[in-house]
């Protein structure tokens, strides 16, 4: 995504809690658009506990997974997972487009909907990028914009509408597709803490 004089140029301040979850919107999309190099394999491994959280929480404990398998994973071999199971050769076994996920009928609407959400937010589409707008790592890069706008209560409404329109459906069948294919070894872990964020936040919107 690109910004077109967006509205969060005139960001409010962001809590500490709202950056983390910026930054894991982030690192995410990152592993979703693409198999990790070797220095984001070395950061994810070498980045420690997650601060604040409960050691038996799902998001720590598939944190820590995260951060072994991250470890013990070679880079190429990471992407060359991603590219078997997320790209293949004709149709990808794992698709990461939310309309996929949908019904028939609403596949069309939705990437509709999605566009004029970003115009209106400001945003647009790389024209570089071949993907479309409704990609897990888009959605995430733009749930990643929508915390940086500030952490009151008028950014917190977007970011749950944002997330229950484009995210909240879908997700956990994702997640599940890809911990369940025997094809993914790496991305299992990176599914699990995905799946284990997300739920958190489905968690945290819900007692909005």
């Amino acid at each position: 995504m690109s910004e077109q004089h967006s509205p969060l140029a005139a960001a409010q301040p962001v809590f500490e809690e709202d950056q983390a979850r910026a930054d894991f919107y982030a690192l995410i999309a990152r592993l979703f658009y693409a198999g990790p190099d070797e220095r984001l394999l070395a950061a994810i491994s070498g980045a420690g506990e997650i601060s604040g959280a409960d050691e038996d929480a799902p998001l720590a404990l598939s944190w820590r997974a995260l951060g072994a398998a991250a470890a013990a994973t070679d880079a190429q071999a990471a992407r060359d997972e991603y590219e078997n199971v997320f790209v293949g050769t004709g149709k990808a076994e794992i698709t990461l487009y939310a309309s996929h996920y949908l019904a028939e009928s609403m596949q069309e609407r939705v990437l509709v909907r999605l566009r004029d959400a970003l115009t209106a937010m400001g945003l647009a589409k790389n024209q570089s990028a071949g993907e479309y707008e409704d990609h897990l790592a888009g959605l995430c890069e733009v749930m990643r914009h929508l915390i940086a706008a500030g952490s009151d209560d008028v950014a917190v409404q977007k970011q749950k509408k944002f997330f229950i329109d484009y995210l909240n459906s879908w997700y956990a069948n994702f997640c599940a597709a890809v911990i369940a294919t025997p094809n993914t070894n790496f991305y299992k872990h990176v599914a699990a803490f995905t799946e284990a964020f997300l739920d958190l936040e489905a968690g945290s919107f819900e007692m909005i």
